[in-house]
Parts: C-alpha cells; structure tokens; sequence
C-alpha cells in the first residue's frame, strides 16, 4: 500500500491583511432604520453594496435622463398590468417622465378588460379543459374592431386601441394605460406575435390588420429608441417579445446612422432570464453606456423605482 502523506504548510507565503485589496468595506454598509423616517433616508441607508448600488445608480441615470429631457422609454410584459402597476406608469407619463410605453400583445387585453369591467386574468386552468379559456366575447370584438379602424386610417395598434379607448364610456377608463397615454399625447407601441394572444382565435380578427398595424408600431418604436443617446430603455416583465424587438430595433437605427450609444438599459424581473440579460442589458451597452438588472417581484420593485426616481427629482435624495 503506497503511503499518503499530508501536504505540509510550513511553506505558505502570507502577507498583512492591510495590504490586501477588498471588495466590502464597512463605510458601504447600509444604516439601521429609525422610527419615523422618509423614503429619502431609507434610500440613503441601504449599502452602497450589489443591487442596492445598482439600484441608486439606476434611479440616478434615470433622474439626470429626465431632467435633460432624454428619452425613457418604457417596455412591458402583461403581468405588469395584472399586479396593479397602471397607476404607478401613468403618474411617470403625466409628470412627464416617461415619453414612450411598448408592450407586447396581451397588454391591450389586460388593459381593455380592465377599463371595462375593473378586472382582468382569468383562471386558464379552470376554463382551459372545456375549450373556454379566452372565449370573453365584448374585449375580443372591441380590440379586433380598434385593429381594424387602425389599419384603414393608417394608425399604429397602440394608438389605434388607445384612441378607441379614449372615446368609450367604460367606467375604469382613468386607469387603462393605452387611453390615459393616447390622451397624454405619449406613444404607446404594441409588438404582436400572431398565435400568442386570445384574440387572435376570436372570428373578428383580421390578421392583415393585425400585422400592419403592428409593424407600423415597430417602426414608431424603432423611432423613439432612436432617440435614446443619454436616455434609459426599461424592460420590466418582458422575458422574449420585448428584448427581442428592442435588439432588433437597436441595429435598425444604427444601421440608419443613429447615433445611440451611450444610455442607461434597465431588466426588471422575477429572475435572470437569458434573453433580457443578454438583449436589454449586455450587448446594447457594448458600445457605451451601462446596463442593470435588478431581480424582484414587480409590485414592488417598480412602485419603489418610481418613486425614488420622483423623490430625486424633487431633490430629495
């Protein structure tokens, strides 16, 4: 039997912890909150470590962007809409931060469903056995009609929908983002993937207006993304659709001579999803710029966002 023996450590070169570089330093660690305090001082305890340095530099680029009147522009998955987040996103229209939305196709139903009848979402897994699921008939027809009139008075599907919104007399339409938005004057564009939204299985679609429609918001978007040079992209609960089109609108413009380098990407998410790590927030900042990406339940890390970024405006941080 051969004989092991341990490896002596007689020999190991040390040297003074004082000459060592560190990642951590105790002057970056966070406060301890008190009694009574603002959200100003709560925003100057967090530590200067990780995400919460990442999240007071986003706010930061977020505020400077605004104030120079840069282009925000803001890009949505659904679930934004269905955790309650429409009152939050367009407070930050009317105070004139941000100056354009993207979403992708279920937006419009969530929204419309909610400026109808209050409420939106329902249980797929109840309805989805009998062939019932997406079957609501009064959304369906209305957006379907809104693409159609879009289409024949070459509108874009945000404003077309938005505008359609903005003449009802639903009783929730205060809070529905594409109306409050087309009223704003701020452009809403929609990104459809044709298959992925019930509407599309409902007889009054038509898909000739649904694709023109929608490829006109493309070229609306790629126009405000245009405008981005100093400015910040958000993408809050997108993981597919919208760093997709983002990517690709983001070669377009440079491939015109736009010169978009040097901005703020912000991805907003439960996880580290590939596509928004690699398209929002990696490569578009290969060039200049910086990008984050802050991890979190999305009905609280953007109400907290936004309202620090309303606070740094106001000067209070």
């Amino acid at each position: 039997m051969p004989e092991w023996k341990p490896l002596s450590l007689d020999g190991v070169h040390a040297y003074p912890l004082a000459e060592r570089s560190s990642k951590v330093d105790c002057e970056d660690f966070g406060k301890p909150w008190k009694t009574g305090g603002k959200l100003d001082a709560w925003l100057r305890f967090l530590p200067d470590i990780l995400a919460a340095k990442d999240f007071r530099s986003a706010v930061a680029s977020i505020v400077h962007a605004a104030k120079e009147g840069k282009m925000i522009l803001l890009a949505m998955g659904a679930h934004v809409i269905k955790v309650g987040l429409n009152p939050v996103i367009i407070d930050l229209m009317e105070r004139g931060i941000l100056r354009g939305l993207a979403m992708n196709g279920a937006c419009i139903i969530h929204d419309t469903e909610i400026a109808m009848a209050g409420r939106t979402s329902e249980d797929v897994a109840a309805h989805l056995g009998e062939g019932m699921f997406g079957m609501a008939e009064e959304p369906a027809v209305f957006l379907n009609d809104a693409v159609k009139e879009g289409a024949k008075a070459e509108m874009g599907l945000g404003a077309a929908v938005g505008s359609k919104l903005s003449r009802q007399e639903f009783p929730h339409c205060g809070v529905s983002l594409l109306a409050r938005a087309f009223e704003l004057d701020v452009p809403v564009t929609v990104h459809v993937a044709v298959g992925t939204d019930t509407i599309h299985f409902h007889p009054s679609v038509d898909g000739a207006s649904l694709g023109k429609t929608t490829h006109l918001d493309f070229r609306i978007f790629a126009g405000l993304v245009s405008q981005l040079e100093g400015g910040v992209f958000i993408n809050i609960g997108s993981a597919v659709i919208m760093p997709e089109v983002f990517l690709k609108a983001l070669s377009l413009v440079r491939n015109l001579g736009y010169d978009v380098k040097n901005f703020t990407t912000l991805n907003l998410d439960f996880i580290r999803h590939y596509r928004p790590l690699t398209n929002v927030v990696q490569r578009p900042t290969l060039e200049g710029g910086k990008g984050y990406f802050l991890v979190g339940h999305h009905e609280i890390m953007f109400p907290l966002l936004a309202a620090a970024v309303v606070e740094g405006l106001g000067g209070s941080i």
